[in-house]
């Protein structure tokens, strides 16, 4: 029988977004970005397992989970940079993590701010990739004006049950593992958002905002970003990721500057909820060897 799970952290909003946070413990600080669709819930068991390394603060992103759409509607990548950006001022610097569409912001912050990040932790990031897999293009498609409302219109009529165990199994290597409480939790959390009239609008308009990354070029496109990154960097990657293609590790081996690689055989797209204490004991070594510490959250 499975352990029953932590239960998540409790959040307040922090500005313009909504944040969870461990409790106030180690002076070292973390902050974590989540993925398209995601919430600052898919990190609730990686910050337990570090919670006596970093004090943790999870950010649900403009317009996802309990932060409300951004007042000037920017849903790119370098909005919700900003979102981040702006965050990790009231914490002081920290360790960043970000997963997907989240790793794709948090190098973008790095890049641009390297006094707030100490060390750099991304799980399958989401950087351009010329041979995208299945699940990519679906994302690209839906990002099609139009097609894309379209699409959101039509999902919207499907039973919330249906839609978490698609995304479940498109995300999860294994569904199986998936805790009945965490499913229970995901399925709620849909249908408050479904609810909420900038849903679609959010999940679209950032849908767009990564496939527009894919295109960028010049000096912002996102793997010159990388290459500007002064932080030590972790990159996680699952080989049954269905999303993200393992394979770019071998780019970011070369691009980063101070970069360390982790193939887990059994994992996923969201290895941090799938073998959170895998991912957090790679993650410790890597904010082990930064030796730096830093600023309480501010009040």
């Amino acid at each position: 029988m499975m352990a029953e799970p932590v239960p998540h952290w409790p959040g307040r909003m922090i500005g313009s977004v909504y944040v969870r946070s461990t409790r106030e413990g180690p002076g070292r600080q973390a902050v974590f970005v989540h993925g398209l669709a995601g919430s600052a819930t898919n990190w609730t068991d990686l910050m337990d397992e570090l919670k006596d390394t970093v004090t943790g603060h999870a950010i649900d992103l403009p317009g996802a989970g309990f932060s409300p759409a951004p007042s000037d509607g920017d849903y790119t990548v370098a909005g919700h940079a900003r979102a981040v950006t702006e965050l990790m001022e009231h914490t002081g610097p920290a360790h960043l993590f970000g997963n997907s569409l989240g790793g794709a912001i948090a190098v973008r912050v790095a890049a641009t701010r390297p006094d707030l990040v100490r060390s750099l932790t991304l799980v399958s990031p989401a950087l351009p990739d010329l041979l995208p897999r299945y699940g990519p293009v679906r994302v690209a498609a839906a990002a099609i004006p139009v097609l894309g409302e379209w699409v959101a219109s039509k999902l919207s009529l499907v039973p919330a049950e249906q839609r978490i165990n698609a995304s479940m199994a498109m995300v999860w290597a294994n569904t199986g593992s998936v805790h009945p409480v965490r499913l229970r939790d995901a399925i709620d959390e849909l249908r408050r958002r479904d609810d909420l009239p900038y849903a679609g609008e959010a999940m679209i308009a950032s849908a767009r905002g990564i496939v527009a990354e894919y295109f960028r070029r010049g000096e912002d496109n996102l793997w010159r970003q990388a290459a500007k990154v002064k932080a030590p960097t972790l990159i996680v990657h699952g080989r049954h990721d269905r999303l993200v293609r393992p394979a770019m590790a071998a780019k970011a081996y070369r691009t980063f500057p101070q970069v360390r690689l982790v193939l887990l055989p059994t994992a996923g797209h969201v290895a941090m909820m799938e073998m959170p204490q895998v991912v957090a004991a790679e993650a410790r070594r890597l904010i082990s060897e930064t030796r730096l510490g830093n600023a309480p959250l501010a009040s």
